[in-house]
């Protein structure tokens, strides 16, 4: 049996830091969550970061927008949220309404309260190989490695997905921790054979069981960041039940890696932490610490 990387334990125990880091301030850190509509899942990860963040003493302040809000109305609220300086974090809930510029609303936010990472500016830090805010699900797959004391240097890494959010940063963050990293999109030719390559395989794709045994070396290390709701079990005849899978076939990996992380309870738990290790980050520049 593969060593199961459980994102849970994970972050409980980079929390006890977070906390500490939060008392030792003279301030409480504050994030701006702002949603434009009614997405049922964006609600349900809103409401993940606001438990978070008070379990650490942080603050969330929800911003909650209609759905045919005008990008002239919302970049006003972000305008407005950069110039407080009791607000230090500001993200823009993902996905939006079809009828907004998602960009062009991110990097309307300060890039110091940027703890997303997603701004041209913090994408262009990363790059350069000093950043500022790394993406959170980036970070939280770096700091799971860390966790299980798995390190990147001298391996090939695989990286599937080059999305700003997820893919290409976790691949710079893997060539910074010394891997030899290769990225695989929809346009890679012969994927199967460079992914088999790989002592460490991230896989950032969303589409449910893409990565099967056929893309996996034996022993590799195995990191799934989808997060699919794909059809289960019938609840009744006619009412199919919802089930959360990652891109990863996890029964059909499992006996080939050395370890993987499920999917829930993998990477998931460790984004949120990373976001408000990154909104800390943002408050320790601002705010005095306590004598």
């Amino acid at each position: 049996m593969p060593l199961i990387l459980d994102g849970k334990k994970a972050r409980d125990s980079y929390k006890s830091r977070l906390i500490e880091r939060v008392g030792a301030l003279s301030c409480t850190p504050t994030l701006a969550l702002v949603q434009i509509g009614d997405n049922r899942e964006s609600t349900i990860y809103i409401e993940q970061k606001k438990k978070f963040g008070q379990t650490i003493g942080a603050h969330t302040e929800h911003i909650h927008l209609p759905e045919n809000a005008t990008e002239n109305s919302i970049s006003s609220r972000i305008l407005a949220l950069n110039r407080r300086d009791d607000v230090h974090g500001i993200i823009i809930q993902l996905p939006l309404p079809a009828h907004l510029d998602r960009l062009s609303l991110i990097n309307l936010i300060d890039p110091e309260k940027d703890v997303d990472g997603l701004t041209d500016e913090n994408q262009r830090l990363l790059e350069e190989g000093t950043p500022r805010h790394i993406p959170a699900t980036a970070k939280g797959v770096s700091l799971l490695l860390d966790f299980y004391g798995i390190s990147p240097a001298g391996k090939k890494a695989v990286v599937f997905g080059r999305s700003r959010l997820v893919g290409h940063p976790a691949a710079k963050l893997l060539e910074m921790k010394g891997a030899d990293v290769s990225v695989c999109h929809s346009k890679t030719e012969d994927p199967e054979k460079i992914s088999k390559t790989a002592n460490i395989l991230v896989v950032a794709v969303g589409k449910p069981g893409l990565i099967g045994a056929r893309h996996v070396k034996e022993g590799a290390v195995v990191i799934d960041v989808g997060i699919n709701s794909v059809s289960g079990a019938k609840l009744e005849e006619e009412i199919p039940k919802r089930k959360i899978v990652g891109d990863v076939d996890f029964e059909a990996v499992q006996s080939l890696a050395s370890a993987i992380s499920p999917v829930p309870g993998g990477v998931g738990p460790m984004t949120v932490l990373s976001l408000f290790d990154n909104l800390i980050s943002s408050a320790e520049k601002s705010c005095p610490r306590q004598r």
